[in-house]
C-alpha cells in the first residue's frame, strides 16, 4: 500500500478551461467555443487547440466561477441546451479536478446550422 504524501495540488486555470472546453464540445447542440469578443457583431468559432480562450475561469478562494461563451446548433432549444452545458461542465470539473464550482454562466454568441 502506498505511503501517504504530504503536500498541495494546485491546478492552473488554464488546465480547468481546457477540461471545460473539451466538456462543452461534447453536449448536444453545443456547435463549438466562441471568443468572448464578438468582432464586428460575428462569434469567431474556435479551433480545438484554441478552447480556453472560449472559458474564462475566476477563482474565488475555495471555489471557481466559470463563463462558457459557445455557439449553439440552430433548431436546438437553446436553454435546454445551455443548462445541460452548465450541469456537464459542472460535473466534469467537479469529479475530474477536485474543485467546487461555485456558479457557471452560459453565453450563447451565436447560432450555426451544421453541415
Amino acid at each position: 500500500m502506498a505511503e501517504a504524501v504530504r503536500g498541495e495540488i494546485e491546478i492552473h486555470d488554464d488546465v480547468l478551461a481546457d477540461l471545460a472546453g473539451f466538456a462543452a464540445l461534447e453536449c448536444y447542440g453545443v456547435v463549438g467555443m466562441a471568443s468572448p469578443s464578438l468582432r464586428d457583431g460575428v462569434a469567431q468559432l474556435l479551433s480545438r487547440d484554441k478552447l480556453r480562450k472560449g472559458v474564462v475561469i475566476t477563482s474565488l478562494g475555495e471555489s471557481v466561477k466559470v463563463d462558457l461563451y459557445v455557439v449553439i446548433e440552430h433548431g436546438t432549444n437553446l436553454s435546454q441546451v445551455s443548462h445541460n452545458l452548465a450541469d456537464r461542465v459542472r460535473y466534469v470539473l467537479e469529479s475530474t479536478a477536485g474543485v467546487r464550482v461555485e456558479d457557471i454562466d452560459v453565453h450563447v454568441q451565436g447560432i450555426k446550422v451544421r453541415k
